[in-house]
């Protein structure tokens, strides 16, 4: 079905969610238990640090200088907290912040 996306972390124990494409991954990694830790969901504590695989949208400028100064070599580094409008199959590891 092209309006549910997959999500998967590979090389961990969770098993994959699908979650309605066009919406916030938090949302759903939240409530269905998902590897990634949450701190304050607005951005800043990078806690959510995570490596996505797949084709999102960019990183707003404030998402930006946070992945600057947490994962500056990573270019697949995001804040799972700021991943918005999943429109295709993804991939998250855990990022050590």
């Amino acid at each position: 079905m092209a309006d549910l996306c997959k999500i998967y972390f590979p090389e961990s124990d969770f098993v994959t969610i699908t979650l309605q494409c066009h919406q916030s991954l938090s949302e759903h990694l939240t409530i269905q238990n998902s590897p990634v830790l949450f701190g304050c969901r607005t951005g800043i504590c990078g806690t959510c640090l995570v490596e996505v695989i797949g084709d999102i949208p960019p990183p707003l400028p404030e998402e930006q200088e946070m992945l600057e100064t947490l994962a500056a070599n990573n270019p697949h580094a995001r804040l799972a907290c700021q991943v918005h409008d999943v429109t295709v199959n993804i991939e998250i590891r855990r990022l050590k912040g």
